[in-house]
């Protein structure tokens, strides 16, 4: 960070700035810029804005001028770029674009080249500040978020400051910053509509749970904490790792703190960096699975921020080091990789991800043949694992580019499946993995949010495109044809099933990924008394892991209790069924979603039943169009638009594959029966045997859209 310092012998005062490491630092060849900002505190303090700019200005020209020499030693000889030094574009020669072609340069190289000088300029409304980095997208306009990152000290500041303030919230600044760390501020809308006096400031914790795993004594420890510092419930995510709403500013520090002691974290749960990753969560201990579920664990490590770690551990638990990630051999030596040409970012404290990490946040899944619990086109990796006879891996198939979160009326986003790249042996999978991600670090928009997703990549740019830049720059290995995966289906583990010979595992259905009240507190001794292990599964369910022979009648009779008698039966249209939490603690929520998906998938259900259609429909409901509950792949999804109104998506697929289709952009919920009656009845009809999803996308858009306005008054 720059700060005013006086230097012994020296009258006034200085501002010294640290040159960034890597090429600055060697170019400048000292580790910091002092200037002299004035003879009295007071005249420093007014000069030290200009001062600053002044110096930035250098190491951006500094900056330039040593990428255009690196550039310079590959082009063919009489070509040669030069750095703009000043903030006059102009455009691009096209006699040398001419004879990069010639010299058998890829079209996409050619044009990152091209862009070089007119990306050098430095407009003023967009660039506020130019981030010390050598990664491409720094030679593109971005947003002054990305500087913000870069002078919080890898996400240290202003949140450590403000950690021991006495206000009630985190400022903007922190807030962002936050969210790096596993949690978002959040304020009680309904607070204040009672009468309540400001807003109701409280913290969502997410934590990172890989495959889904929660020790017993991490679940035990976060009941404790949600009944204590929390709102006494605890959340299954979508994305298998649990949440916990209400916690106050004051308290933020001992709830991470216990969480880390008790064998969690929740570093990198949230932010513009890799988020927890998914991969099936049933414990069987035979097949691909534990093969699946050991690359998550793994890819989680590899892809774990280095140096935002130390932060995190002095943040949270003193600097006590001892909690810290503690990686497998393997993962040791793929961190390596990250100082290789192309992934490394420059930045030896965080070699992947550099200083500003990365233009958004980042999802990895894995899976095995035929399971699709995941949902794994819409992650930016995929990763359908494959292995021989003893389990081991040998190899994945390889999807890019997927994502869900969109904005209203705003083409320009929009919900994406994967792609398939083809299938890479596992002895690589870990250097892949780091690969894609230097890719996106590199080439996704850090100027323009909303469009910074590496599925946006993948759509400007083409598939090609990635492949030729992954393959030529980032990762060297050989990558196959894409191997059959047979038939795929959404896979759920409810009910009793056999990990081991001598171990059972049973999974429970949780509408929305909800507990509290009873069954959170029997659920919790069950586990400390059998002293079980937890997984979560993608579909917000629970299950309960490691229960011996001898254990299981005990645990069942418990588990009847509390309503878990037929865990393997819950109501059809409830159990693939999924909700965002929306209103009232979200702020993107524009209407409600868990609150009302079981009074939703009651009156579906009642209408099925009516219409005597015996069959099920998978149901999924968001707030907003951000799409946390991945509404996009359901056979019938509503969105929020407006209080009490929706969206609705139809033709997603049972198994997982298909993108549904807009088809009404304001539907009022009390309309939901009327609108929906003449396209089911068309289904009984003509379906025969096809799912509601199959059906909607055999009728086709015209012929849908014409049964969901027939009922239509006039």
């Amino acid at each position: 960070m720059p700060k005013i310092i006086q230097i012994p012998g020296r009258s006034g005062f200085y501002l010294r700035v640290a040159v960034p490491r890597g090429k600055l630092r060697d170019a400048f060849g000292t580790c910091d810029v002092v200037k002299k900002i004035g003879n009295t505190i007071e005249e420093a303090e007014d000069n030290i804005g200009s001062a600053e700019v002044a110096i930035q200005q250098k190491f951006d020209e500094k900056l330039r001028e040593e990428e255009a020499k690196q550039i310079n030693k590959s082009l063919p000889k009489g070509i040669r770029l030069e750095a703009i030094k000043n903030s006059n574009t102009r455009e691009p020669d096209k006699t040398i674009e001419k004879d990069l072609k010639k010299a058998g340069f890829s079209n996409g190289a050619i044009e990152a080249l091209m862009n070089f000088e007119e990306n050098g300029s430095s407009k003023v409304e967009e660039i506020d500040k130019t981030v010390p980095s050598p990664c491409i997208a720094n030679n593109s306009p971005r947003a002054k978020f990305e500087q913000f990152k870069a002078d919080s000290n890898y996400l240290n500041e202003p949140l450590q400051s403000e950690l021991s303030n006495e206000s009630d919230h985190f400022t903007n600044d922190a807030v962002q910053l936050l969210k790096f760390h596993g949690s978002y501020q959040q304020d009680d809308r309904e607070h204040r509509k009672r009468g309540g006096t400001g807003k109701d400031w409280q913290m969502m914790l997410r934590l990172r749970n890989p495959a889904g795993f929660v020790p017993g004594p991490l679940f035990v420890a976060l009941d404790e904490l949600s009944d204590r510092l929390g709102n006494q419930t605890l959340r299954a995510t979508t994305r298998q790792c649990f949440q916990m709403h209400g916690i106050k500013k004051g308290d933020i520090k001992e709830v991470i703190g216990t969480i880390v002691k008790s064998m969690g974290s929740t570093l990198a749960a949230c932010g513009d960096i890799n988020r927890n990753v998914m991969a099936p969560a049933a414990p069987y201990e035979k097949g691909s699975y534990p093969a699946a579920r050991k690359l998550a664990n793994d890819i989680a490590d590899v892809l774990s921020p280095q140096k935002a770690e130390k932060t995190y551990i002095d943040l949270w638990v003193d600097g006590d080091m001892k909690y810290a990630i503690k990686p497998s051999s393997e993962v040791k030596q793929n961190r390596k990789l990250q100082h290789n040409p192309g992934v490394f970012s420059g930045d030896k404290n965080e070699p992947l991800y550099g200083a500003t990490y990365l233009p958004r946040k980042f999802k990895c899944a894995t899976t095995v043949p035929g399971d699709n619990s995941v949902d794994i086109l819409t992650h930016d990796i995929g990763l359908v694992t494959f292995t021989n006879a003893k389990g081991e891996l040998e190899g994945c198939n390889v999807y890019v580019g997927g994502g869900m979160g969109r904005t209203h009326n705003l083409e320009a986003t929009f919900a994406r499946i994967a792609d398939p790249i083809g299938f890479v042996e596992g002895k690589y999978i870990l250097e892949l993995v780091q690969s894609i991600l230097a890719l996106q670090r590199d080439y996704g928009d850090r100027k323009t949010r909303r469009h910074s997703r590496l599925k946006y990549v993948l759509h400007d740019m083409g598939v090609d495109w990635f492949k030729e830049q992954l393959t030529t720059n980032y990762f060297t290995k050989q990558i196959g044809e894409i191997r059959d995966e047979g038939v795929t289906k959404l896979e759920d583990y409810l009910g009793w099933h056999k990990q081991s010979k001598k171990l059972w595992f049973v999974g429970l259905p949780l509408l929305s990924g909800r507990l509290s009240g009873n069954i959170k507190k029997e659920l919790r001794n069950i586990v400390e008394k059998y002293a079980l292990d937890v997984r979560l599964t993608p579909n917000q369910d629970i299950l309960l892991c490691n229960i011996g022979n001898y254990q299981k009648n005990s645990i069942k009779n418990a588990l009847n209790n509390i309503g878990f008698n037929k865990p393997e039966s819950p109501m059809a249209i409830a159990r693939h069924a999924m909700a965002c939490p929306a209103l009232p603690l979200c702020g993107l929520a524009m209407t409600e979603a868990e609150r009302f998906l079981p009074e939703l998938l009651d009156r579906i259900d009642n209408q099925l039943k009516r219409l005597e259609i015996n069959k099920s429909i998978l149901v999924r409901v968001t707030g907003c169009p951000n799409g946390c509950a991945r509404p996009y792949m359901a056979e019938l999804a509503l969105v929020g638009s407006g209080l009490n109104q929706y969206q609705l998506w139809l033709g997603g697929s049972t198994n997982l594959q298909r993108l549904a289709t807009p088809y009404l952009q304001k539907m009022p919920i009390s309309e939901l029966e009327r609108t929906l009656e003449p396209l089911l009845l068309s289904w009984k009809i003509n379906g025969n045997s096809l799912s509601l999803g199959d059906h909607v996308t055999k009728l086709g858009s015209e012929s849908v859209m014409s049964l969901l306005t027939s009922s239509v008054a006039p």
